[in-house]
C-alpha cells in the first residue's frame, strides 16, 4: 500500500510535472495476481485495485497502517469491475460481478475474496473505501440498478450518461458517495463547466482509453489550472479545493469516489468559466 499526503493549494502552484504525477496520479493500479492500493489521507480514502488472474485474491489489511484486526472492521468499500467476469466472496457469500457491476461492502465484512470467471480475461476490480462510522448492508448494484442521469450534448461535446451507485438516495453508506460516468461516442469533456466541492474530495478513475488514446486532467485551483496526462486504467486524486474534469482525445469512461462532510451530490460550487485561468 502507498502513502499519499495532502499537497497545499500555494505550494501545488510550484510543482513540475514530475511532482504533480507523483502526488496526485496512480499510474498502475491492475496488476496479474495481485492487490494494489493507495492511502491517501486526504479524507483517509483508500484506492485499488484487484486482478486475480489464477488464485482468488483475499483483501488484507496491515495491522500497522489501517490500526485494524482487518481491512474493513472500521472502514466501507464499494466496487466495480472493470474489465471480464468475476466474483467477489464476502464472508462466504458470492456476488457474480459483470463488468460494470458494482458492490457495496460494508464496516464489518471480515473475509473478502477476488476470483476472475477466466483467468486469461481477468476481472478487474477497482475499490474505493474509506472510513466508517455504522455498518450498512452489503449489496450487489448491476448497472441496470444504478441511477441514470443524461447530461450535455454533443455541440459542446460532453454528451454521457452519469450513474450513481452509492449515493442517499440508493445504496446506502456512511460517507462513501461512487458512480460511473459514460461518454457517448464522440464526445470527449467531462464536467465543464467545471465546479469545487471544499467539503469532500474526489478520486477519478479513468477506464475503456482505447489504444494510445489519452485523457487529459484538469486539476488546481480556479485560477490556477494544472493538467496531468492521464492513461488507461489510471486514477487521480482531486482535493477539494481542485476543479476534476477531463479532455479526452476519444470517449472514455472514469468512476468517480467521494469522501468527506457530506453525501449532497449536488453540494458544490460551480466556477464561471470566465473564471478559468
Amino acid at each position: 500500500m502507498q502513502i499519499r499526503y495532502p499537497s497545499h493549494p500555494d505550494r501545488v502552484k510550484t510543482y513540475t510535472t514530475d511532482q504533480l504525477r507523483e502526488e496526485f496520479l496512480i499510474e498502475r493500479l491492475f496488476v496479474p495476481g495481485e492487490i494494489n492500493m493507495v492511502y491517501s489521507h486526504i479524507d483517509r480514502i483508500i484506492a485499488g485495485g484487484a486482478c486475480p488472474a489464477g488464485d482468488p485474491l483475499l483483501l488484507t489489511g496491515d495491522p500497522k497502517e489501517l490500526g485494524a484486526a482487518f481491512f474493513l472492521e472500521r472502514r466501507e468499500m464499494g466496487v466495480v469491475n472493470v474489465a471480464g467476469s468475476g466474483r467477489i466472496v464476502v464472508d462466504g457469500t458470492p456476488y457474480e460481478m459483470k463488468k460494470l457491476d458494482g458492490l457495496y461492502i460494508g464496516r464489518g465484512a471480515k473475509e473478502v475474496c477476488f476470483e476472475s470467471a477466466d483467468p486469461a480475461n481477468p476481472a478487474h476490480f477497482y475499490l474505493a473505501s474509506t472510513p466508517a462510522h455504522a455498518a450498512y448492508p452489503t449489496a450487489h448494484i448491476p448497472i441496470s440498478a444504478a441511477s441514470p442521469t443524461h447530461l450535455g450534448d454533443l455541440a459542446h461535446s460532453n454528451e454521457r450518461t452519469i450513474y450513481k451507485y452509492i449515493h442517499a438516495d440508493g445504496v446506502k453508506s456512511c460517507q462513501l458517495v461512487l458512480g460511473v460516468t459514460l461518454l457517448d461516442p464522440n464526445n470527449m469533456w467531462n464536467t465543464m463547466p467545471v465546479h469545487t466541492h471544499v467539503r469532500r474530495m474526489e478520486v477519478y478513475f479513468y477506464f475503456d482509453i482505447q489504444g494510445d488514446n489519452i485523457v487529459f486532467h484538469m486539476m488546481g485551483q480556479p485560477d490556477e489550472t494544472r493538467h496531468l496526462v492521464v492513461r488507461n486504467e489510471q486514477a487521480v486524486i482531486s482535493p477539494s479545493w481542485s476543479i476534476h474534469s477531463g479532455m479526452g482525445t476519444t470517449n472514455y469512461a472514469f468512476i468517480w469516489a467521494m469522501a468527506g462532510e457530506n453525501q449532497t451530490f449536488s453540494d458544490m460550487d460551480p466556477v464561471p468559466m470566465g473564471n478559468l485561468r
